[in-house]
């Protein structure tokens, strides 16, 4: 069969995509380019540029690819921008998407995979967030992912499409230097920013109701993300047509914003340099967001290989490759 891998030029479907070249799985990779590099892309595999709001290039491509599966990442996922552009953030991910299943029901299409977020949970008040702790979303981003999972389950059950839910936590890491990260929207590359240009990083809010202060987070490396979409896109052949699986991806351990800058500071060599300064909380975040990975592991029989410190000097090496002035 072939996966088709929307998004697969972005800093996560990248690695989706060699994880499941490196499994021996046959992937294709549909992507508009707004934010993904087209070298990230190995040469022998499928490209197409495209929207997925462009129907007839997605019916056209299904068709001509033969594709049985797919794994959809292409959406916008930055939680400040879908505050100011709610509208585009509809549009893009909720509209999109049910462009995608329309043509994915028409193409026959059997399989889905959705790349859904942890920001479904919005603020949740507990020590492990599990798949069954109320989905309360607090802005359009996380709207937007959880209207696409309803959409996403609606559409298997009519339609006779296995489906899966991945509900990320926090992303970090690179494989390899060449698929790093290149934005600078989450903690450990705007800690690498700061420290670069010479200034302290930040730390929003040292007050919570946390050990330290500050908000503790679960944080998965990028190549557990992959294996674990590798493992649901397996899982679904053995799977009844029309069910769904709606699994967490993290590690089940928390860290405090204050302790990874200060691995930040030890694994990049900045040490004292990385001590943060406090500014005022940012609406809408929680104490404390972090996975219970139960489910997945009982469901898929994976578990995260990788830990902070992993994470941390991986998307190091990565950052120094793209900014040559950091101290390596």
């Amino acid at each position: 069969m072939t996966w088709l891998i929307t998004g697969g030029a972005g800093f996560i479907g990248a690695h989706v995509v060699r994880a499941m070249l490196a499994a021996g799985e046959h992937v294709a990779v549909y992507d508009d380019l707004s934010t993904g590099d087209r070298k990230r892309v190995p040469d022998e595999v499928s490209f197409v540029e495209g929207s997925v709001l462009d129907a007839e290039l997605l019916l056209t491509t299904l068709a001509d690819l033969q594709v049985s599966g797919i794994v959809h990442l292409a959406a916008k996922k930055q939680v400040g921008e879908s505050v100011e552009r709610p509208l585009h953030y509809y549009r893009e991910n909720v509209q999109g998407l049910q462009t995608l299943l329309r043509a994915a029901a028409d193409a026959g299409v059997q399989r889905f995979l959705f790349s859904s977020s942890a920001a479904v949970y919005g603020m949740p008040d507990v020590d492990l967030v599990t798949e069954n702790t109320p989905c309360a979303p607090v802005n359009p981003y996380g709207e937007t992912k959880l209207a696409g999972e309803w959409l996403v389950r609606a559409a298997g059950r009519a339609h006779g499409m296995t489906t899966a839910c991945l509900r990320y936590f926090n992303v970090a890491g690179a494989a390899d230097d060449d698929l790093a990260d290149t934005g600078v929207f989450n903690l450990v590359p705007m800690v690498f920013e700061k420290l670069t240009e010479g200034g302290a990083p930040v730390v929003f809010g040292d007050d919570y109701d946390t050990e330290d202060g500050t908000c503790v987070r679960d944080f998965i490396h990028v190549e557990d993300i992959a294996s674990a979409h590798l493992a649901a896109a397996r899982a679904l052949a053995d799977r009844e047509p029309g069910s769904d699986l709606t699994v967490n991806i993290g590690r089940g351990e928390g860290v405090s914003v204050r302790e990874m800058i200060a691995l930040i500071g030890e694994v990049t060599g900045y040490g004292a340099a990385a001590t943060p300064v406090s500014a005022p909380r940012r609406a809408g975040d929680p104490a404390r967001v972090v996975a219970s990975a139960e489910r997945i592991r009982a469901e898929l029989g994976w578990t995260a290989r990788h830990d902070a410190r992993a994470m941390v000097d991986s998307a190091w090496s990565g950052w120094c490759r793209q900014h040559p002035r950091a101290r390596r």
